[in-house]
Formats: C-alpha cells, sequence, structure tokens
C-alpha cells in the first residue's frame, strides 16, 4: 500500500446499502462516523470499559477498511458500507449517546493491530446472543467488564494476546493510493518502492510473475516486465506502465493474499528498506531508516572519494554524520549532519539515478575516462546531468552481493526487501 504508516482520516464517505445496490454516499468525519456506529451497536448503560474496547473494535475495523482500500481497489466511492451484512451499523441522523461521545473523542485516533505488523487488525465482531463470530462479542465484553476487566484485557480475550494498541496516530486528509499518475521505466520514488513490494508478494501466489530484486524504488526493465506479465495474467492491457487500472489490481490482490482484510490476516510487515522519508535523522538516532541512510551514502560513496560510506549498522554515529555533512557540501545543501526531508530527498534523488545507471554502465563505461559524467553535483548540475555516462563498471563480481556485505568479508545476510 503506498501509505506505509496507517493514519486517521479526517473524514470516510459511507454507502448506506449493500455495495451492488443502488444508495446514496455520505461523507462525515471520522470521529462522527465511530459515535454513530459506536450509538448503534452498543448501549450506553453498559461498563466504560466495554464500551471502549468496543469503540476500539469499530476504529480498527473502520480504518482497515480505509486502509486496504477495500472497497476502492473494487470500483467503488467510497470507503465502508452501512450494513452489518459487510461492515458497520450506520444509521445517518440518529442520536449520539453522551457519554459514548466523550469515550470516542478521547480515542478515535486509537486503533488495534498484530504485534509486529502494520494494518490495522480487521476487528470484527458480533453481538454474541442472536449471532456469534470468531471476533469481540459485544454482550460478552459487557460480562467481562463487569468482572473487572479493562478495555485491553477485553479485546486481547477475543483477539489474541498478541495484538496492541497505537495511540495516537496521525491525523490526515483521506487520499487514495494512486499516485495520480501513470508510473512507466525510469520513474522513481517510494510508489514504484510499493508496485516492486506488491509485485513481490503476489508473485509468490502466482510464479509466472518474475520477482523484482532489489527492489530499490527504480522504474527498471525488470519491474516493466513484471508488469507486463501481471497484465497479461489478469487481461489488463500488457503495456508495462502501471496506470489506475494496473495499480488497484495489485492492491486487491496484495490485500487478498496478505488477508489483511480478515481477522485471520497474515499481517503485512515493514518494508525492509523504505526510501520514504521517515522524519529528521541526526546523530544519536538508531533503527531501521539510519541503516536504509546509511545504505544509500555507501552506494554513493562508490562515485566519489568525497564521501566515505558508514558502516550499516543502523547506528548515526559521527562517521554517518560526516559522511551526511560531505554529501550537504557536494550538493550544496547546509552542511549540519542532520538528515531533515530536503536533505533525505536529496540523497535519494541521487541514489536512484546512481542505481539505475550502474545496470547500465558496462564495457561503455570504461571508455569514457576524464569524459565521465559525475553522479552528483549542484541541484542545479543535477538537472543536467546524464547519468548513463557514469564512471562505474558494471562487472558482476562472481557471488550475490547483499545489504550490508562489505569486500573483505560477508557481515550479514540481511536482503535489501522483505
Amino acid at each position: 500500500m503506498a501509505e506505509i504508516i496507517p493514519y486517521i482520516p479526517r473524514t470516510i464517505t459511507v454507502h448506506l446499502g449493500l455495495p451492488d445496490q443502488w444508495a446514496e454516499n455520505v461523507t462525515v468525519d471520522f470521529p462522527e462516523y465511530v459515535k454513530n456506529v459506536a450509538s448503534s451497536e452498543i448501549y450506553p448503560t453498559w461498563e466504560p470499559a466495554a464500551i471502549r474496547a468496543n469503540v476500539l473494535a469499530i476504529i480498527s475495523f473502520a480504518l482497515n477498511r480505509v486502509y486496504t482500500e477495500f472497497y476502492p481497489s473494487r470500483g467503488y466511492d467510497f470507503q465502508i458500507t452501512s450494513t452489518t451484512q459487510y461492515d458497520q451499523k450506520f444509521i445517518r441522523g440518529r442520536n449520539i449517546f453522551e457519554n459514548i461521545s466523550q469515550i470516542v473523542d478521547e480515542i478515535f485516533n486509537d486503533y488495534i493491530r498484530r504485534q509486529g505488523f502494520i494494518e490495522p487488525l480487521a476487528a470484527k465482531f458480533c453481538n454474541g446472543t442472536t449471532s456469534t463470530c470468531d471476533g469481540l462479542s459485544q454482550w460478552g465484553s459487557q460480562y467481562l467488564a463487569q468482572e473487572g476487566y479493562n478495555s485491553v484485557e477485553i479485546l486481547k480475550n477475543y483477539y489474541g494476546r498478541d495484538i496492541e494498541l497505537v495511540v495516537e496516530a496521525p491525523i490526515k486528509d483521506l487520499t487514495l493510493s494512486y499516485p495520480g499518475s501513470p508510473l512507466r521505466l525510469g520513474d522513481t520514488g517510494p510508489d514504484v518502492v510499493i508496485v516492486q513490494a506488491m509485485l513481490n508478494r503476489i508473485s509468490q501466489n502466482y510464479p509466472a510473475i518474475p520477482k523484482v530484486y532489489p527492489a530499490t524504488g527504480v522504474f527498471n526493465e525488470s519491474t516493466r516486465d513484471a508488469v507486463k506479465t501481471f497484465q497479461r495474467i489478469f487481461n489488463l492491457t500488457a503495456d508495462g506502465i502501471v496506470g489506475k487500472a494496473t495499480w488497484y489490481k495489485m492492491v486487491y490482490l496484495y490485500v487478498g493474499v496478505l488477508q489483511l482484510s480478515e481477522l485471520v490476516s497474515k499481517g503485512q510487515t515493514f518494508i525492509g528498506v523504505q526510501f520514504q522519508y521517515p522524519g529528521v535523522l541526526r546523530e544519536g538516532d538508531r533503527g531501521g531508516e539510519v541503516e536504509v541512510l546509511q545504505y544509500m551514502l555507501s552506494l554513493l560513496a562508490e562515485f566519489t572519494q568525497t564521501i566515505q560510506a558508514p558502516a550499516m549498522d543502523g547506528i548515526f554515529g559521527p562517521a554517518t554524520a560526516q559522511a551526511v555533512r560531505e554529501y550537504q557540501r557536494l550538493v550544496n545543501l547546509t552542511p549540519d549532519g542532520v538528515v531533515n526531508e530536503e536533505t533525505w530527498n536529496s540523497i535519494y534523488d541521487s541514489f536512484a539515478r546512481a542505481e539505475y545507471f550502474l545496470r547500465r554502465d558496462t564495457v561503455r563505461a570504461q571508455s569514457l575516462g576524464k569524459d565521465a559524467v559525475p553522479v552528483m553535483g549542484t541541484p542545479e548540475e543535477s538537472q543536467r546531468q546524464d547519468f548513463s555516462q557514469t564512471p562505474r563498471v558494471g562487472q558482476f563480481p562472481g557471488q550475490d552481493l547483499r545489504l550490508g556485505q562489505r569486500d573483505e568479508a560477508p557481515k550479514r545476510q540481511g536482503e535489501v526487501m522483505v
């Protein structure tokens, strides 16, 4: 999915009927939607712990529908329906109970997920009397609350001990994942990473689709070939271009093979190398985002003696800070060693171009000599550079190379993509 980190939409569009039934769509503020559903599904006289547990289940289920683009990927122009046969009960214009409203205002940007996975849990539920299901029992949650269970204990009783509560998730305007224009050969960026990640996972169920490796966010020839195969299999125009129809067919299948919209979802883990801007990084930080930064800097260090490649250990230490400053000086950014959005995007842009043309610089590069065009320069120079003329020689070294591997000895076996 294009949004790696789930967010709380400011609004949600509800279809007032069955998915294929003609009915009106209404767009409401997300907290108001949750208040409406909760007031329609449960009783305000219940214990606060039971109300909170049910509200969290309602939020998580709705967010799962938004995150997986369950209905848009099927060609619908709404995020959820008002029917309990498919989703949750929503009654336009109904009265909202005051205590339910107060609880929703407190926790509308919290949700449940499985530990180690990304997507909000498809937290299905039923009333527990006239209908039963594998999810939360609404009346059962009330009985547990009366026995002294808190809201999280109630949820774990029904959804398993491996769930966790995400609090204060980001809030933003609802956006569809399709980037707005077709992706094609030569494009770069996080949307290409998503295409490659979806294709690689779908190919496990459809082996005729070739894997894209490494998946670095560059729409190269192998990505185009994988897209063409995907399009042929699913009766789309096999032009190798990811337009809206191809994108949402990928989303539909990706959600399906991972069962992301089901309570029994296998879950979606974070992409091992994620090139979206992760927020400000500086000396002292550590984690996967730092390792991605070090990976990009290490490749760029191969093209200039100015940058010294840092160790890819996920620790933003002095060597990484120095490499960042060297890069910033090279492209006329403030050399403070802090990776803000401008620095991250600049590093990624240089990395993506270098990686793309590194594949194409075979024997031709040997004859370039002093006329070779540098991989990096000032922003103005970058716009004029022909990165097909790189001084690197792309000769296969005789063994597979992996993220973090060094010339003197392979230190680890981490791959570029999960």
